[in-house]
């Protein structure tokens, strides 16, 4: 166990953006573990109460498919997979996807935390679930629900070439660069190129961003 005054005092040692990055993360962890100390509630509902009783549809199914790196999002499902084969996924990859179950699937953000804690090596419950309530809009960021991610343009600009997909998605690798974040739209010669069928070796996607962004935007303010 290391003292996070001690982890302070050797990132500091060594000044850089790199440092101040790590630093930063290090006031946020500590920031959700007080939010668990002083509010404990937040292990069982929203930060905000306003956001309890939320209209989530939970379709299990959809659930299944986003365990399992089945959306037909593929910035979405490469990090599921990384999490289901290393037990870790980079951080805006946890934001994407916790943004993706609550937003585009319309799932309790509780379903993602639980599913995070049983398969995240560095699964902590303080930070896992101020990350969850921050992607949904009910935990203490100021930022309003509104802000949903666009699981496609977040995959173009932060894995531009598809490096990390292709790394994940092995069924993807074959699939030129202009369509690794919407294979969905090659054409049918296209896919025997790229050596890929879509709805059999990877999934259509299961639902329109644009439709759900909206259904999303609703439930929220009725809650």
């Amino acid at each position: 166990m290391i003292a996070a005054r001690q982890c302070l005092a050797a990132a500091q040692a060594h000044p850089g953006p790199g440092a101040d990055t790590w630093i930063a993360e290090l006031a946020w962890r500590d920031f959700y573990i007080q939010v668990l100390f002083h509010h404990p509630h937040v292990l069982r509902g929203a930060f905000k109460p306003q956001y309890n009783d939320l209209a989530w549809e939970n379709d299990r199914d959809l659930f299944a498919a986003w365990c399992a790196g089945r959306t037909g999002y593929p910035i979405v499902d490469a990090a599921m997979r990384q999490l289901h084969y290393e037990g870790w996924m980079h951080n805006r990859a946890r934001m994407i996807v916790a943004s993706f179950l609550t937003k585009d699937l319309l799932i309790d953000w509780r379903w993602g935390e639980r599913y995070f804690m049983q398969r995240l090596l560095d699964g902590d419950p303080a930070a896992n679930n101020g990350g969850w309530q921050w992607a949904a809009g009910t935990g203490t960021d100021a930022q309003p629900y509104f802000r949903i991610f666009n699981p496609t343009s977040q995959g173009q600009k932060f894995d531009p070439r598809g490096d990390y997909i292709r790394r994940y998605l092995p069924e993807l690798a074959n699939v030129p660069d202009r369509f690794i974040h919407i294979p969905h739209l090659l054409s049918p010669a296209e896919q025997i190129r790229a050596g890929v069928r879509i709805g059999h070796d990877y999934p259509a996607p299961l639902v329109d961003h644009a439709q759900r962004r909206e259904r999303a935007l609703g439930i929220y303010r009725r809650g």
